[in-house]
């Protein structure tokens, strides 16, 4: 049976790693208290409820697993199952898999092949080694029908009608994997050609796989038994199927059954057994014509009713500057360009919004990976976070988490001591590592700070002359700031051992060209044996900024706002050259002056004694850039240069200015 599935992997994606997200949180809580039942029944609710939804969508592995973890968790909240350490850590590794699994659906349409079959058995054993629940053995084993009197005068009526009233027993295969599911496409089969009237176990049971292999039903049809055992036969994972006609209503026992649970049950299950993942022995084949999972952002729904009426606004100003472009008024054309200029804002300010997605959606990979990381490096680490209600663009978080990954771990390995060290050193035995977050103007602020040891200045400066970075004069000369940033050299690491966690000298290299590649900064603060501050600094959007337009010669360049400093004027005999860079002093410090002109390609001519200048930052780094003239402040769109000229130095992209000409907008890090 073909099944056109891939419509609903955005929603199993997005579902799925919300799941996910939850059982993650409720680990951490369950291994600092494992008596707490409430976190146990978020795990089994979550471990159901990835059961169901890959196995509708025929992801059989997940499925099989989910299964499996789902029966440890209902061992666990029963009292049958002893929660412990080597359990959870077990938990945690289906985690990790099912994890893993999500985003290969994500990426491919298609879950991975590996059939975890290890896990599953360490599931297994977990219940073995604990007993398995003997009531869970007995249900379904009673094959005796039992019916209430209602349930009676039904049969009674359907035989006065002329009706076949059969009692259904069925057997399924020891190696089916999804009972419920199984057991949903019977009923469905059943209820397309007559009424189910009664089931033993309940609805209820069936759905929560409280049953063994069998079930028994009471069905009410106008079909004989040769067309009814066909029908059922082309079920796949049926062991046996028992029919017999009831004839004689009083030879059965009346018991009260919930009649309506059944009817709920059909009612409730249309749609996973519509979608069924396996039928006649074969696999549900899914179309992946769109292997790749599109991004989406959850929106208030009260941020969309205002976009809305802002696009309304839109359509009323434009009808309203039409009718006053054929009458020519002046002072009506004016208002009507201030009233769109207003719309516009808040348009960018609505659609902003909308694109806005809080921080935590990163952060909250970080508690687990430390926990991992302080079992794996022997070393008790308090992570804390703040501000994870944060917002930033959705295109920014997708950038930033591997460069915090990549910082939170160097200052697990690197900054924090050992407990033993920390405890000779008068600190307390656990390490901290704060993670925060806070607006700052156009920028959002992540800070990674650490009370360990600090930065060794002495031994980083050690270290680049040992990789031949810098030279010994070199490195007599430096200051404190700039043998910080020898640590985003490329290849450098303080490390003597290469480990699986450090050493191997990837990591704030590549932490500084991915933030820098979003217009980001980075820089370092460090106090021996206080602690070390990583402070990264990303815009809050990378299609919308403000920025100072500027001329060189007769070309227009953009400059984003949130990199200057101020804007001055110079003396050109206060320029001084020193070893071929032109230098000024600028409040008290001496920065380089960099002629623009010479980057672009252009001429520099001015015979005036001034110069106009634009001071610029990145981080703690400052330079003067030399200008022609201002042309004022903008909002501009940052366009893409493309693909051919992504290589090109010292720009970031492109704009169009109002008159339709291109401006290109400067890239301020990879200048200074």
């Amino acid at each position: 049976m073909d099944l056109d599935l891939n419509q609903y992997l955005n929603l199993f994606v997005e579902e799925a790693k919300e799941h996910l997200q939850n059982m993650n949180e409720a680990l951490l809580e369950l291994e600092k208290d494992k008596s707490n039942t409430s976190l146990i029944n978020e795990l089994f609710r979550v471990a159901h409820t990835l059961k169901g939804m890959s196995g509708t969508m025929g992801f059989v592995n997940m499925a099989s697993l989910t299964h499996e973890m789902e029966n440890v968790l209902d061992g666990i909240r029963n009292k049958d199952v002893e929660l412990t350490t080597d359990v959870i850590d077990i938990i945690f590794e289906c985690f990790d898999v099912l994890d893993y699994s999500v985003n290969q659906i994500a990426v491919t349409g298609n879950e991975d092949k590996e059939d975890h079959y290890d896990l599953v058995e360490k599931l297994k054993m977990i219940l073995n080694n604990n007993g398995a629940r003997e009531d869970d053995k007995s249900v379904g084993k009673d094959k005796e029908t039992s019916l209430n009197q209602y349930v009676l005068n039904i049969i009674n009526q359907a035989k006065t009608n002329g009706l076949n009233i059969f009692n259904i027993e069925i057997e399924l295969s020891p190696k089916c994997m999804l009972k419920s599911a199984r057991a949903f496409i019977i009923f469905n089969t059943l209820e397309s050609l007559g009424d189910i009237i009664y089931s033993n176990p309940s609805a209820e049971d069936i759905e929560d796989e409280k049953f063994d292999l069998s079930f028994s039903m009471v069905f009410i049809s106008e079909v004989d038994e040769g067309k009814l055992r066909d029908e059922l036969n082309s079920i796949s994972e049926i062991e046996q199927i028992h029919i017999s006609i009831i004839d004689d209503v009083e030879t059965v026992k009346a018991k009260p059954v919930l009649v309506k649970e059944t009817e709920n049950l059909e009612k409730n299950k249309n749609e996973p057994i519509k979608n069924e993942p396996m039928k006649n022995g074969n696999k549900a084949t899914i179309s992946t014509r769109e292997n790749k999972i599109g991004k989406t952002v959850r929106v208030d729904i009260d941020r969309l009713d205002n976009l809305m009426n802002l696009v309304s606004e839109l359509i009323i100003i434009k009808t309203r500057m039409d009718d006053l472009s054929d009458i020519s008024n002046k002072e009506n054309m004016n208002e009507a360009i201030e009233y769109l200029e207003r719309i516009t804002t808040s348009l960018h300010d609505a659609v902003m919004k909308v694109r806005m997605v809080p921080i935590e959606r990163v952060f909250n990979r970080f508690p687990r990976m430390v926990r991992d990381l302080s079992k794996e490096l022997n070393k008790k680490i308090n992570l804390q976070m703040y501000g994870e209600d944060t917002e930033v663009d959705r295109t920014v978080i997708d950038e930033i988490g591997d460069p915090l990954i990549h910082i939170i771990r160097n200052s697990i390995d690197h900054g924090i001591e050992t407990p033993e060290k920390r405890v000779n050193l008068g600190k307390p035995k656990e390490g901290t590592v704060i993670l925060k977050a806070f607006p700052d103007g156009n920028n959002v602020v992540v800070e990674v700070f650490d009370d360990g040891g600090g930065i060794d200045i002495e031994g980083v400066k050690r270290k680049a002359i040992e990789k031949e970075i810098i030279t010994s004069q070199e490195a007599d000369l430096l200051s404190e700031e700039e043998i910080k940033t020898l640590l985003f050299e490329p290849g450098f690491s303080t490390s003597d051992e290469v480990s699986d966690v450090s050493g191997r000298g990837v990591g704030l290299d590549v932490v500084k060209s991915k933030i820098e590649s979003i217009n980001g900064s980075i820089e370092i603060e460090s106090e021996a044996n206080v602690g070390t501050r990583f402070i990264i600094r990303i815009p809050l959007t990378l299609a919308i900024i403000q920025a100072l337009l500027i001329k060189l010669e007769n070309e227009i360049y953009a400059i984003p706002l949130s990199s200057i400093t101020e804007i001055t004027s110079i003396n050109k005999d206060s320029i001084r050259n020193i070893q071929g860079q032109d230098i000024i002093l600028y409040r008290g410090k001496t920065i380089p002056m960099i002629k623009l002109h010479q980057l672009m390609g252009l001429e520099f001519i001015n015979s005036n004694d001034e110069y106009l200048v634009v001071v610029v930052r990145k981080g703690e780094k400052q330079a003067a850039l030399l200008v022609d003239n201002l042309i004022g402040q903008q909002e501009i769109v940052i366009k893409p240069l493309g693909k051919y000229l992504s290589n090109i130095n010292y720009l970031s992209g492109a704009t169009i200015l109002g008159n339709g000409n291109v401006s290109l907008i400067l890239d301020i890090n990879s200048i200074i």
